[in-house]
């Protein structure tokens, strides 16, 4: 074990002395804290094979829990926590498992970094407690919750925090970036408010949660870093290896405007040096912001391409991104780069903010939000059984059977032709699923997948423009194609009265959902 903290201390001392940065050795011990008062005490034992890194280098503890790594000014240094145990927790359900290093503070910045740390500690110990942790369990995840002011705040508070405030049964949670909207002060008020949900919080940072005030991307996490630690680390729970990344570029490398999705040589050496001591039969979890394929040259190539070369020897995986308010199941095959024969699987999950709080306002005054793409606003569950997983979308405000849309006339004329539709927005679906409809319980026959607008949206979104007195909230977006909508012509010969209509979908986990809407036949 002294043989591989020593060669990874020679591969980071030769790395920076050719970069001509300053270093310290930071030296410690990862303990069971079994007291609970997060101070190493004499009869507390080390943990062994516990993995530390400075960002990029990664090294493992040895025998008696005890580390060195090299660490430079700016970096934050962090413990990966290990299955079994679980990293304290501040007041506001953050794991405290990092130490951040500037001695000297932040830049000067718009919004503030880090206060001067001072000189570097003799030691930084990590305390940990043992915890049952099952190898089942599930994680609640929120995609962009994103207020730019301190109502809208309020609305993700009463709208989405409120909902599953005191969830039991449920190991952590996670949001996917653009914790807020460009106003960093506002990190606060976000974290003081999905500490409410009562689970350890682990955050994504987001292109609006960036100091744009920089002329590197290094610096653009000051203060996310000051207020939620690292922005690349990873940890364990069960048998799935969670590795979080900052996939966003910022300037843009090519032009110096706007930002670009990718990841730093840095991040991507983290990654594979995290990995070396990441059993292979573990499920691999990657959380980042930017998906990693959108519309358009959004994420450089050839950084997806190095992840998916890190991951070729894991054939469990999962990635998960939000950023784009639109929900969709993408999968990567060998065409792609993806280097195994089953495809990766990248969830980009529906957002908390849904249309950034846009719409109409609900009974609570709270914007509903729809998503352009007609999903409405809400959260991911995520199940894990072992290395395998399904994956819950669960609407704001609705019961856990609300898994699609229907959209059908209300009335058609007897024995009239029609060019009308039967439209199912299926939350969750993909293109490989299966949707079927039936009317007054007849033969199921399947529905054809379109990419289109959801009509159900557009009706919404018309009704800002065809009112003829002012309504309460903000216009809805313009709309954009769903990725998850099913469509038949609407039935001719059906006989006069009201007809049920009934569909039923299963989505790539073979998790079966139903819906229901009806139709009535007039005569003229």
């Amino acid at each position: 074990m002294k043989k591989m903290i020593q060669a990874g201390l020679t591969v980071a001392l030769m790395s920076t002395s050719f970069a001509g940065f300053s270093q310290e050795i930071a030296k410690g011990y990862v303990f069971h804290d079994e007291n609970g008062n997060g101070k190493k005490q004499r009869r507390e034992e080390g943990l062994a094979g516990v993995s530390i890194s400075n960002g990029k280098e990664v090294v493992q503890t040895d025998e008696k829990g005890y580390y060195e790594i090299s660490l430079k000014d700016g970096q934050v240094l962090f413990l990966i926590k290990p299955r079994g145990y679980s990293a304290p927790l501040d007041s506001l359900n953050k794991p405290q498992f990092y130490y951040v290093h500037k001695p000297s503070g932040s830049p000067e910045l718009k919004y503030a970094g880090s206060q001067p740390t001072g000189e570097l500690p003799k030691e930084i110990n990590f305390a940990l407690s043992a915890t049952e942790e099952p190898d089942d369990f599930t994680a609640l995840i929120f995609g962009d919750p994103q207020p730019y002011t301190l109502e809208e705040v309020d609305f993700f508070d009463r709208g989405i925090v409120s909902e599953v405030e005191g969830i039991q049964n449920v190991a952590f949670g996670l949001a996917l970036g653009d914790l807020v909207g460009d106003d960093l002060s506002l990190f606060g008020p976000y974290a003081k408010a999905v500490s409410k949900v009562g689970l350890p919080w682990y955050n994504v940072m987001g292109n609006h949660d960036q100091n744009y005030d920089v002329d590197r991307d290094e610096l653009a996490d000051e203060s996310f870093e000051a207020t939620f630690g690292p922005s690349t680390y990873s940890y364990n729970v069960g048998k799935v290896h969670f590795i979080v990344l900052d996939d966003i570029l910022w300037p843009d490398p090519r032009d110096k405007n706007g930002y670009w999705g990718g990841m730093r040589p840095d991040q991507l050496a983290f990654v594979e040096n995290d990995l070396q001591f990441v059993p292979k039969d573990h499920l691999i979890v990657i959380s980042m912001h930017i998906p990693l394929k959108e519309q358009g040259d959004s994420f450089r190539d050839e950084d997806r391409q190095k992840l998916f070369d890190l991951l070729k020897d894991y054939p469990h995986t999962l990635s998960l991104s939000a950023h784009t308010h639109l929900q969709k199941q993408d999968l990567f095959y060998k065409e792609d780069g993806w280097g195994q024969e089953q495809p990766h699987h990248h969830y980009n999950v529906g957002t908390t903010s849904g249309d950034w709080y846009k719409g109409t306002l609900d009974e609570k005054g709270i914007p509903v939000s729809t998503m352009r793409d007609g999903t409405p606003k809400g959260y991911a569950l995520i199940d894990f059984e072992g290395n395998q997983y399904k994956i819950r979308y669960q609407v704001a405000g609705k019961s856990s059977d609300y898994q699609m849309e229907i959209f059908a006339p209300k009335v058609l004329e007897k024995g009239k032709r029609t060019t009308a539709g039967i439209f199912v927005n299926f939350f969750m679906g993909s293109p490989d699923d299966e949707v079927l409809v039936s009317i007054d319980g007849g033969e199921m026959k399947p529905m054809n997948r379109v990419e289109d607008y959801d009509p159900r949206y557009l009706v919404d979104l018309l009704q800002w423009d065809i009112t003829e007195e002012l309504l309460d909230g903000r216009r809805p977006s313009n709309p954009a194609q769903s990725m998850h909508l099913w469509r038949i012509n609407a039935p001719s010969g059906l006989e006069t009265g009201e007809h049920v209509i009934r569909v039923k979908a299963t989505d790539r986990f073979g998790q079966v959902h139903y819906g229901e809407q009806k139709l009535r036949i007039e005569e003229n």
